[in-house]
């Protein structure tokens, strides 16, 4: 579970924002809505956080922080366009200013260890990566420092993995092996990440955490900014997952209530999806289905893979257009333990529509707000003082107690 997040000098966030959503163990969890950091930890995190704010306050910032560094530590090294394709925030120090990144999550630690123990035997903890990078004249240039580092059961302090310097130099430990690898080091360049460079060329430990960034998945990144050619790409990945379309049709029907089945069809080259109305004698196209109802088809396969293996699902704009008495429904799929989300995934979505509030806890909130100079502040309502987990989230959002709502006039 990631459950803490760190940015400074990116897109709207200026100085340095933390968001760290560790919920204590004494909070009462009835429905299912946290899952533990790492497994058998005390600690845990929500399963769904949802961010709101302002048009323009910095939802969209948080996501792109975590996409970019999820696919910056594991395809840097794979990608043929710029790795670095990030922006600074837009004032004259901070043109050239580093620019940070840090996330902390659960999972396995002391992995050099893991072939000493039996196959079964994994010992489990906290992370850390962290990431630098060089800001010039606006531009990103290269990676300054890059470092994961790991707590042993989420104890004691952090110790190093890896660290990497500007130039390149690489201080290891045990858990990331060199002397076997010093080959390793003409293969990394100065726009890549380590993990995603040396677990390129089979380093264990390296291949095994950039695995890990790619477990999340994005509605900004996931396809391109042209629609349509969006639309073709994901016709063609439902023709050759079946399986996913029987698993959208087993839910679109809650989506919209006269539709009894989606297909998708080869027309000459270009492949189509059908949809088969009750009391219709004709089936639609995909080009006359409701808005709301494509938003859902495109959505699914993001939250679905999360689902399936595990990982992050980080969707932009969760709600547009989509029923406000619809969107409960899928945030309740990240609850379900035993048939939707056996793997423990979380979804960060940033949202607009307030009513969503009324099913949501204190945990599960964050706000963006964007001050007069535009810079972006982030916090949980954990941090808001005085707010009590039976208060009514939608009231006093909109009545501006938390924060995060536009002023008009």
């Amino acid at each position: 579970m990631l459950y803490r997040l760190e940015i400074e000098n990116f897109l709207s966030i200026r100085e340095r924002q933390i968001l760290d959503l560790t919920i204590a163990p004494n909070v009462p969890d009835d429905d299912g809505r946290f899952a533990p950091i790492f497994p058998g930890s005390e600690q845990r995190a929500p399963k769904v956080v949802s961010i709101y704010g302002a048009n323009a306050s910095g939802k969209t910032t948080i996501l792109r922080a975590l996409d970019f560094v999820s696919r910056f530590a594991r395809w840097s090294a794979q990608l043929p366009e710029t790795k670095l394709n990030v922006t600074p925030f837009a004032d004259a120090e901070c043109s050239n200013k580093p620019m940070s990144f840090a996330i902390e999550f659960g999972g396995i630690v002391n992995f050099g260890n893991r072939r000493k123990h039996k196959p079964d035997h994994e010992d489990v903890g906290t992370l850390r990566y962290e990431l630098e990078i060089e800001i010039s004249g606006g531009c990103a240039k290269r990676v300054l420092r890059e470092a994961l580092r790991q707590r042993p059961e989420g104890k004691g302090k952090w110790q190093r993995i890896f660290e990497r310097e500007a130039d390149g130099t690489i201080a290891n430990s045990d858990h990331f092996p060199l002397a076997t690898y010093l080959h390793l080091k003409d293969t990394l360049t100065e726009d890549t990440s380590v993990l995603s460079s040396w677990g390129r060329f089979k380093h264990p430990t390296a291949m095994h955490y950039s695995r890990l960034g790619g477990e999340a998945w994005s509605n900004l990144s996931f396809y391109g900014s042209d629609q349509k050619a969006n639309d073709r790409e994901l016709m063609d990945m439902l023709s050759v997952f079946p399986k996913l379309v029987q698993q959208i049709n087993r839910d679109l029907s809650r989506v919209d209530t006269g539709i009894e089945e989606m297909q998708i069809e080869t027309y000459g080259s270009e492949r189509r999806a059908i949809f088969t109305h009750s009391g219709l004698g004709t089936p639609l196209l995909w080009e006359s289905e409701s808005q709301g109802t494509q938003a859902f088809v495109r959505l699914f396969p993001i939250l679905n893979l999360a689902l399936n293996e595990g990982g992050q699902a980080y969707i932009d704009e969760f709600d547009t257009l989509i029923h406000p008495t619809i969107l409960p429904e899928i945030v309740r799929w990240f609850y379900d333990k035993e048939v939707r989300n056996s793997g423990d995934a979380q979804v960060w979505m940033s949202c607009h529509s307030a009513t969503l509030l009324e099913d949501l806890v204190k945990e599960e909130v964050v706000i963006t707000e964007k001050n007069s100079s535009g810079e972006t502040k982030v916090y949980s309502l954990m941090d808001v003082q005085s707010t009590r987990r039976d208060e009514n989230l939608y009231k006093k959002y909109l009545g501006g107690v938390y924060g995060g709502i536009p002023v008009i006039g």
